[in-house]
């Protein structure tokens, strides 16, 4: 991967920095995309430290504009793009449920933080979606063209588990995610023909900043469904961000140059496992 660019939205986030780190470290050119530029800068900082190179770079994945003025960027800094990897993404309390089952005596409940299926806001699933599946195309659109007709050249999506199976409580991610699988299987075969292979990553349980209060009570003890999760993992245990970076490698490099459409479960068997 040496001397790749590689661009990478959500950046500086927990799981792209990891990887983002890692590629630098094998020789890729890393240019950190996030909507915080100071995170996207901490990143690129740590890099740079450690003797790789990288830039820090504003970018909405939700705003054309916002990715044309970034793609003009990394062009000017590092050369065209050769991997893009569509980091961006998350979850909203509005697409959320409050419990994973309805029952009749939900439909009393008034209390005003509280949402059965029938009170989930549209404006909610409609951002989520937006993040995840038009967080994806926006960014796919503006930096694949770079890649068109080359040699070594690949997307990489970030997809989850819950795309087979979707989990209890949130409809809106578990259908984003996905669109994304489908939409990574459609990409694959659509770019066979110019030189672009498309995979994507399904992680399964990791503790990020945006899932860490849903699994974990203020002392570090695991909530109920943090208890579940684990239990339903047959390796017992949550994911550690140094566990997408041996699939991110290979996917991103020609080790695998004839891999493409497929979609990567990371999930310590979270997947493979029935419950009983």
């Amino acid at each position: 991967m040496t001397d790749k660019v590689v661009v990478l939205t959500g950046g500086g986030g927990v799981l792209g920095s990891t990887l983002a780190i890692a590629l630098a470290k094998r020789g890729a050119k890393l240019a950190i995309l996030d909507l915080r530029k100071e995170l996207a800068d901490k990143v690129a900082d740590e890099i740079k430290a450690a003797g790789g190179k990288a830039i820090g770079v504003a970018a909405n994945v939700l705003e054309k504009d916002s990715l044309e003025a970034a793609h003009k960027e990394v062009n000017e800094q590092l050369g065209p793009c050769d991997i893009l990897i569509n980091g961006a993404g998350g979850n909203h309390p509005k697409g959320t449920t409050s419990n994973t089952h309805l029952t009749l005596e939900d439909l009393e409940n008034k209390a005003p933080d509280f949402k059965t299926f029938f009170d989930l806001d549209p404006d909610g699933i409609q951002f989520v979606f937006n993040l995840n599946f038009i967080g994806t195309l926006l960014p796919t659109q503006i930096f694949a063209k770079d890649m068109v007709g080359k040699e070594g050249c690949s997307i990489l999506n970030i997809s989850s588990m819950n795309a087979f199976t979707p989990l209890t409580k949130i409809p809106a991610y578990s259908g984003a995610k996905a669109a994304i699988s489908n939409f990574t299987q459609w990409l694959a075969v659509h770019f066979a023909k110019v030189g672009i292979r498309v995979n994507a990553l399904a992680p399964g349980f990791f503790l990020t900043d945006q899932n860490r209060a849903l699994l974990t009570n203020a002392d570090g003890s695991a909530t109920a469904r943090g208890n579940t999760i684990i239990e339903h993992t047959p390796m017992g245990r949550y994911g550690e961000p140094e566990d997408l970076v041996g699939t991110t490698e290979w996917l991103c490099s020609d080790a695998s140059s004839f891999v493409t459409g497929v979609v990567i479960p990371i999930d310590g068997g979270f997947s493979a496992f029935s419950g009983v």
